[in-house]
């Protein structure tokens, strides 16, 4: 790997640039977001029921539906990200994880890679969100995330993503 050179290291990301040589021989110089990776869990409380959030999100000043899904701390796998993050944002642990698939959702300049779970057998717990998280839960079924989606009101794309992945879009 080239050298890089360190432009930010902050609790998040860390940004870098880097040259590199592409295979048609072109140089460019890269900006790169290096990031932990993070787990986004669908939350399935019946066989046509799940759990959305209604989530703040400050950088862009909108308010979007969207799973629950968390950044991976260091030394956890995504699997346990998985199941802290339900239980923090939706207030439920479950019993039973399978995963879905993954997705790199911006490799155009970030190393994010989101693992998804399917999250079943839903025990009620304690919400435990974190301070910058503003959310509510939402109980939907597959038709309405269906209507949602279709009418332009998920725009978030690992939520998006997620329920092509479990068949609901």
């Amino acid at each position: 790997m080239a050298k890089e050179k360190s432009i930010y290291n902050g609790r998040l990301f860390h940004l870098v640039t880097r040259r590199a040589r592409l295979p048609h021989g072109r140089k460019v110089q890269l900006e790169i977001v290096r990031h932990p990776g993070a787990a986004l869990i669908v939350p399935f409380l019946a066989k046509d029921s799940v759990i959305i959030l209604r989530q703040l999100r400050p950088v862009i000043s909108k308010y979007l539906y969207e799973l629950p899904a968390g950044t991976i701390d260091k030394g956890e796998s995504a699997l346990s990200c998985a199941r802290r993050e339900v239980i923090e944002e939706t207030g439920y642990a479950a019993k039973k994880f399978t995963r879905l698939g993954m997705i790199y959702p911006v490799p155009g300049y970030s190393t994010e890679k989101i693992s998804i779970y399917k999250a079943e057998h839903l025990i009620k717990r304690q919400k435990d969100l974190d301070d910058d998280e503003v959310l509510v839960t939402k109980v939907v079924t597959r038709s309405l995330i269906r209507r949602l989606f279709k009418t332009g009101k998920i725009i978030d794309a690992k939520t998006i993503c997620a329920f092509a992945l479990c068949g609901w879009l």
